[in-house]
């Protein structure tokens, strides 16, 4: 179960703060370390902080994107301070975010991702995951090392899992009932704004609607099998729109901007 998962790291710029995850990994029998275009890597003051957990730094991934670092992932869960203008849902307690990721990621992947030591994730990056999270700290002083932060998360990832009840070890979960990856969620949602912008719903990009119908389904976690009925009834309404409508047919999105 440990080994579904991920720890996703964005933009590193000091090597050591990859050596210093890599030995927090570790020790909290966490192995799966993916890096997001970090400035330096490899780099022997990454192996040299990593101080025995070399292996894990021998076996990062390094990819282009945080797309890609987790398209596989059924859920994501962005460390930062609570963006209240993005509509996300938020773990105030790592201990309840450590219950919910260790439970889905008995049967799937899923990722932890921090964001760059200076100024963390960007709105974009944490619209790439499904939920986000916060470490309570000093409101005076409430600053942690890159390597600290995984390692609260860590541990709190650790302990859900060890004091997870032996009946929750159980045989994996059919497929069709399991919550789908962020790729197969991210056709869905292009699909919904293709049908939403071809039927007049909007008129034009209108990103703070897209926005909140991602939070939607994120807090209603659908499982593969409802997303494909979903999937299959935009494709159903879709056959019935025309592929250019007249500007009188056109809607406004005053109504959207208001709600």
């Amino acid at each position: 179960m440990l080994s579904n998962i991920r720890i996703v790291l964005v933009q590193t710029y000091h090597p050591g703060n990859i050596g210093a995850t890599a030995r927090a990994m570790k020790t909290m029998g966490l192995s799966d370390l993916v890096l997001v275009n970090p400035r330096c890597f490899p780099d022997p003051e990454a192996s040299r902080l990593a101080a025995g957990a070399e292996d894990l730094i021998d076996q990062a991934r390094v990819v282009g994107s945080l797309a890609e670092a987790v398209n596989d992932c059924v859920q994501v869960v962005g460390a930062s301070a609570r963006l209240r203008s993005l509509p996300l849902p938020h773990f105030d307690e790592p201990t309840d975010m450590a219950r919910d990721i260790v439970d889905q990621g008995a049967d799937d992947p899923v990722a932890l991702v921090f964001g760059r030591e200076r100024f963390g994730l960007t709105n974009d990056e944490i619209r790439c995951c499904s939920h986000q999270v916060s470490i309570p700290a000093n409101p005076d002083y409430g600053i942690l090392n890159l390597s600290q932060a995984v390692q609260v998360l860590a541990h709190e990832v650790f302990t859900a899992w060890r004091r997870r009840p032996d009946s929750d070890f159980r045989l994996a979960r059919p497929s069709q009932d399991r919550q789908p990856p962020r790729e197969q969620l991210g056709h869905f949602h292009d699909h919904l704004t293709r049908v939403m912008q071809r039927s007049g719903f909007i008129t034009q990009p209108h990103a703070r609607t897209e926005a909140q119908l991602q939070a939607l389904f994120a807090r209603a976690r659908p499982s593969r099998k409802e997303l494909s009925l979903l999937r299959g009834l935009l494709a159903s309404l879709e056959q019935h729109l025309p592929d250019d409508r007249l500007p009188d047919e056109q809607l406004t999105d005053d109504r959207l901007s208001d709600e």
